[in-house]
C-alpha cells in the first residue's frame, strides 16, 4: 500500500505556553504542552477523521508530518 501523509504545521503559543497544530487536509486541530503531545493528539484525531474526509485511504496507509514554525525568541526551555 501506498503512504498517505498528512501535514500538521504546528505553533507555539507564548501567551498560553501550548504547541498548537492544525491541516487543513484531515481537517485537525489540537493544542498540547510538548510536540509529543501534540502529534499523539493530532494522530488520533486523523484516525477518527480519516473515514468521513479520505474514504479511499487506509489507516495503515497515514503517515504524519510535523511542520514546526516559530520565532526563535519564543521557544520554551527544552528543561
Amino acid at each position: 500500500m501506498k503512504p498517505v501523509i498528512f501535514t500538521i504545521q504546528a505553533r507555539w503559543d507564548p501567551e498560553a505556553s501550548v504547541w498548537w497544530g492544525r491541516s487543513e487536509e484531515v481537517p485537525v486541530a489540537a493544542e498540547a504542552a510538548t510536540l509529543d503531545a501534540l502529534l499523539a493528539k493530532a494522530a488520533a484525531q486523523t484516525l477518527d477523521l480519516l473515514r468521513d474526509n479520505h474514504p479511499g485511504v487506509e489507516p495503515e496507509q497515514v503517515h504524519l508530518q510535523m511542520i514546526v514554525l516559530h520565532e526563535a525568541s519564543s521557544v520554551p526551555d527544552a528543561a
